[in-house]
């Protein structure tokens, strides 16, 4: 194939692929209608039935152009995804006419780069406003940003699926008058990281976040005699190689925000559990209302009466409301040894019947309780089909 052909084929490829994106900026139009419809009908923002439907209706006319059911499969999910998510992010600000701000302040931990900024960038690029973000050194420090009303959000990572809660938060959300008004969960990929011009790589000195440290123990165990020093985010340590410069020095962070500091990953998936995801909380000094067309999940934080079986009988007040219980975790009260308080998250909107019955219940057996926040479910679980549709 001559250079000149190739060329030919490229530029095709080029006009395809622009084609391609208006027509997926067209359906993105679509499905702002389909939204304003859902609104003015109240109807459920999902239709599993109609996504498998379509699922399997795209697979079939895939193999008529030769093109492989797994590819197609794929790309819907990811299309479908986006769907719903335009969707819910509209769906709120229709509920919520103050919310939609010129600029968004978003204060969160550390700087450019770290996976707290990378989250905050996933999460307000579907939000109306310019963003603005302030990087701050740690979660006392983001809570009082909001709190004094010198950022408008927060976002704080909650919890990882290799380390587990992270416990400073939890410790804050005790404290503070904020309201979680949204969540997100976002993969967490780790990779050693050194600048890009060191020769001869001779790793004595390892920089990185306490909490990436804790996800990727294994890695460290079996890298050997090695020096660990903390910072207060990934992108400090990002930064603090960036600075040495030195063959001998490496930070553990992100692959892809490592170009921000002239790094380089020699080696990735080091986190302990290779599907790595951390889940990060949005808060804010108001609450929000959430549409019943979308799904949603409440936090509450509330302390038992000392009594056998108090917090048995808090869970069956749950379950006889069909109530689905997807968190619980417990922080001890400063000043009152051996008593603790409960963090619940649980599915269902605070609008919804069930769970007004359920929480005013749970008031009057409490000795506290307090709402921390209801806010939409930001993560979409993939529609799937059966494979014996799929091949009918």
């Amino acid at each position: 194939m001559s250079i000149d052909v190739l060329a030919s084929i490229r530029e095709q490829i080029t006009k395809t692929d622009s084609e391609l994106l208006a027509l997926i900026a067209q359906r993105q139009k679509l499905t702002a209608q389909v939204a304003e419809t859902k609104v003015k009908h109240q109807i459920s923002v999902r239709d599993k039935t109609r996504e498998e439907q379509l699922l399997v209706r795209l697979i079939k006319q895939g193999r008529e152009f030769g093109l492989d059911p797994h590819f197609i499969t794929n790309l819907f999910q990811v299309i479908i995804e986006d769907s719903v998510l335009q969707q819910q992010a509209m769906l709120h600000e229709w509920a919520n006419p103050d919310s939609r701000l010129p600029l968004n302040r978003v204060a969160f931990l550390g700087k450019k780069g770290s996976y707290s900024y990378l989250a905050t960038q996933k999460y307000f690029s579907r939000r109306p406003g310019e963003l603005v973000e302030i990087g701050c050194k740690s979660f006392a420090q983001i809570i009082e940003k909001v709190e004094t009303h010198e950022a408008d959000y927060a976002v704080l990572p909650i919890e990882n699926t290799s380390s587990g809660s992270i416990n400073e938060v939890y410790d804050q959300l005790q404290h503070t008058r904020l309201n979680i008004v949204g969540e997100l969960t976002h993969p967490i990929k780790h990779a050693l990281l050194v600048h890009d011009g060191a020769q001869n790589i001779d790793i004595k000195t390892i920089y990185a976040h306490p909490q990436v440290f804790a996800q990727c123990s294994h890695f460290l165990a079996e890298f050997g005699n090695v020096e660990v020093k903390t910072c207060d985010s990934t992108s400090d340590a990002m930064i603090k190689v960036s600075e040495l410069a030195s063959p001998h020095a490496a930070a553990i962070g992100s692959e892809e925000s490592g170009g921000f500091y002239a790094l380089k990953s020699i080696k990735s998936n080091l986190a302990n559990q290779k599907e790595n995801h951390s889940r990060f909380i949005v808060v804010a000094s108001q609450s929000i209302k959430v549409p019943l067309q979308v799904p949603a999940k409440t936090t509450v934080i509330m302390s038992t009466v000392q009594s056998p079986g108090a917090l048995c009988d808090v869970l069956l007040v749950l379950k006889e409301n069909n109530i689905n219980l997807t968190k619980l975790e417990s922080r001890p009260i400063n000043g009152n040894p051996w008593e603790e308080m409960f963090y619940v998250d649980v599915e269902g909107n605070t609008e919804d019947g069930p769970m007004q019955t359920a929480f005013d219940k749970l008031r009057g057996m409490t000795r506290y309780f307090k709402v921390l926040g209801c806010y939409p479910v930001e993560k979409v679980s993939p529609t799937r089909i059966a494979a014996s549709k799929a091949l009918s």
